[in-house]
């Protein structure tokens, strides 16, 4: 089992100011749990900083403090349905962030006061010590029965995206077949990929050119999921496809090509559509996620990842035009990337939301309105062409790097528009809708699992 500790940019920021001051200081983050498939998440909510007045000693190596410096945030992890993890500096450039015999002391004096007021039924830890860059940290998930699981991950998400590994785990250095991509962004780049949890939603052009690249790069943990197989033209940009393979499941077929480049990757494959609660709830296992789906319902599912669960989406459209005479007029691409605090998809104008309604009802149900006008024909056949499905997943895959490494601009934009006909690109950066799920004051961020699942109806399966 994994557990991974997932936090808004912002909360980061907040730690890792407190792990440069000359003193110890402590507060109560709150977080939900979600667990998936062996891989357990606690999405950090809120911190709330025990107050100066409630330290009765404070030093670079020690602190003392009353009761009153937490118990009421144990109270707001109770009304938020949180679990409440303990947190605390070792200050100090060469301080190692793992518990000492004192911290031991104070963990068996609260955790059972943690445990009940929270209601919760867990106590978490979590130490952190300043780093050039981030902190470093240890934590631990402690169970009501006395289970331990220790904090193995630390996702920070935002404008630049930081995996931290726990000061308590071993870190070998990279394969030397990433040599040459080493030389390029630094050995610890090369781990945080190898390290990473990805979905691939969609695997047709664009998105098995995606997953060849991640592969490549040295990702190791991959979900494709696409509810799709492989047509007689669709090998002409599928990734991995072969004539002989038409009519089996486009994820199947991937699956086999990308474990013949990488032997040792972990890829697991769902036949279905995200539209589908069963097939969407896998995506709490997941870090990141790449949308490749050509469907608007799956977008709106999509969009709502990165507000409910902390979960990046970059999400890729690529539009061919002709004009009457067939001949090729415009070609556009668009990478769109979804965190905490940037505009949704729906807030952006990205989704046709009459056809992601169509798309959500019955084939029989869709054909009938369609029939009578009250719902746009689906199942157009769109022109796609290989060169510039692989272009656009390039420009995600950029995406992904720059966020992971920050080589580009300090003010990121959340969107790459390509017009490779005009030979243009161009990117912007929008805001959410005031009151809308995704702006920061509707409190959604980091909502886990609560019901309705990603604050949505489903079809019943």
């Amino acid at each position: 089992m994994t557990t991974t500790l997932v936090l808004p940019d912002r909360l980061a920021d907040e730690i890792s100011a407190a792990a440069r001051n000359p003193l110890e200081w402590a507060a109560v983050l709150l977080a939900r749990r979600v667990e998936f498939d062996n891989e357990v998440r606690l999405l950090g909510r809120s911190l709330h900083w025990v107050p100066q007045a409630a330290y009765s000693e404070q030093s670079a190596h020690h602190m003392l403090i009353r009761s009153d410096g937490y118990v009421g945030a144990l109270g707001a992890a109770e009304q938020d349905d949180a679990i409440p993890i303990w947190f605390h500096t070792h200050p100090g450039n060469e301080a190692v962030p793992l518990p000492s015999s004192y911290d031991r002391i104070v963990d068996r004096e609260i955790c059972d006061l943690f445990q009940l007021r929270s209601g919760s039924g867990f106590y978490a830890t979590l130490i952190a010590s300043p780093r050039e860059k981030a902190f470093s940290f240890s934590g631990e998930l402690v169970a009501e029965d006395g289970a331990v699981t220790p904090l193995d991950r630390v996702w920070v998400v935002g404008e630049r995206w930081r995996l931290l590994k726990s000061a308590a785990q071993r870190i070998d250095p990279p394969d030397t077949v990433f040599d040459r991509s080493v030389r390029a962004f630094g050995p610890d780049i090369q781990n945080v990929i190898g390290d990473l949890r990805i979905a691939v939603v969609g695997v047709g052009g664009t998105g098995s050119a995606v997953a060849e690249q991640l592969v490549r790069l040295g990702v190791r943990h991959l979900l494709l999921i696409d509810n799709d197989t492989l047509s007689k033209s669709n090998v002409t940009r599928v990734y991995g496809s072969t004539p002989q393979e038409v009519g089996q499941p486009k994820v199947d077929v991937l699956r086999r090509h990308l474990t013949r480049l990488a032997p040792d990757l972990t890829c697991t494959t769902i036949k279905g559509m995200v539209t589908q609660k069963s097939i969407a709830m896998a995506l709490q296992a997941t870090d990141i996620v790449f949308g490749c789906t050509d469907d608007n319902a799956g977008r709106l599912v999509l969009s709502r990842l990165a507000t409910y669960l902390l979960t990046p989406v970059i999400d890729v459209g690529v539009l061919l035009s002709s004009d009457r005479a067939g001949v090729l007029v415009g070609i556009d691409g668009r990478v769109t990337t979804l965190t905490p605090g940037a505009a949704c998809l729906v807030c952006r104008n990205r989704i046709d939301m009459a056809r992601a309604a169509a798309e959500m009802r019955t084939p029989e149900e869709r054909k009938r309105l369609a029939d009578e006008g009250y719902a746009p024909a689906l199942g157009q056949v769109e022109p796609a062409v290989i060169a510039f499905t692989t272009a656009v997943a390039a420009a995600a895959i950029n995406e992904l790097l720059e966020r992971l490494i920050g080589y580009g601009p300090q003010e990121r934009p959340t969107e790459t528009l390509l017009r490779l006909h005009e030979r243009e690109i161009s990117t912007n950066s929008s805001a959410p809708r005031a009151g809308h799920y995704c702006d920061p004051a509707q409190g959604k961020w980091g909502a886990g699992a609560e019901q309705p699942f990603l604050g949505q109806l489903w079809s019943v399966e």
